[in-house]
């Protein structure tokens, strides 16, 4: 683990989908997905991303330009520098052998590190990739060249399925012996994920953002109501059983000065 900003070059720069670019670096991270690190900008800001490519040589990070911060980082160039540490977070586990993976806009970066090591593992994988429009679907070549069964969605029926990753899951769902899910989006989808699992008796883990500041469970920035747990450190990966005790999950979140946002 990196515990203090450890400064590497970008080596590549790939531009994913609308607003969305990966940034990849020579360095073996050995981390698990799901787990993310804190990104350094001098002078800006630190944030975390999660991991969404791995092998023994490089890893990547997926990132939607959203904000300030992210805006600073799609000026970046190839063999510009930038400080990580980590990775920090649990990561998912894995289980079942016929596993779904859900994910909504950008939060399909970490399931796609995901399917690649449930694929090494010879498990049988259903991807569910949704987001409002075909030039907004994150990583869409790169699982279709994987070989993994993949289903796409979108909100104005401009490609695949016209609707919800929900709505595809319950069809998989009542066709297939799904028995993992796994999911990272939108909180209202994977709050919906959540019951859907729930009522059909399926385990399920949910990767769950909130704001960090330290990325290590020292500040508590990120403890959710109401049973303190630190989205960083305990998470960002939680069980099904484990969300339903969160009642925060999917009604609400807190901004950098701990005020409530309603989802």
């Amino acid at each position: 683990m990196i515990e203090k900003p450890l400064v590497l070059e970008i080596e590549k720069i790939v531009d994913e989908a609308k607003d969305l670019r990966s940034f990849v670096f020579r360095y073996r991270l050995n981390a698990k997905p799901g787990q993310f690190v804190m990104v350094w900008l001098p002078r800006i800001d630190e944030k975390p991303f999660s991991i969404s490519y791995q092998d023994k040589e490089k890893f990547a990070i997926t990132v939607f330009n959203v904000g300030p911060f992210t805006s600073k980082m799609f000026e970046l160039e190839v063999g510009d520098k930038i400080g990580i540490r980590g990775p920090y977070g649990n990561g998912f586990s894995y289980f079942g052998k016929r596993a779904a993976l859900v994910g909504g806009g950008c939060g399909a970066a970490p399931l796609g590190f995901l399917a690649d090591e449930l694929k090494k593992k010879g498990k049988d994988i259903h991807y569910i990739i949704g987001a409002r429009s075909k030039g907004c679907l994150l990583f869409e070549k790169r699982m279709q060249m994987s070989g993994i069964k993949t289903y796409f969605t979108t909100d104005d029926g401009s490609y695949g399925f016209k609707g919800y990753t929900t709505e595809v899951l319950k069809k998989i769902i009542s066709e297939k012996k799904i028995d993992a899910v796994y999911t990272c989006g939108p909180e209202i989808m994977m709050k919906f994920i959540a019951e859907i699992c729930d009522k059909a008796g399926i385990p399920c883990e949910i990767s769950m953002e909130r704001y960090m500041k330290c990325g290590f469970g020292i500040c508590g920035q990120c403890c959710v109501d109401s049973t303190g747990e630190r989205v960083c450190k305990e998470g960002p990966v939680f069980s099904g059983d484990k969300i339903k005790k969160i009642f925060e999950f999917g009604r609400y979140k807190r901004e950098a000065s701990g005020k409530k946002v309603k989802l």
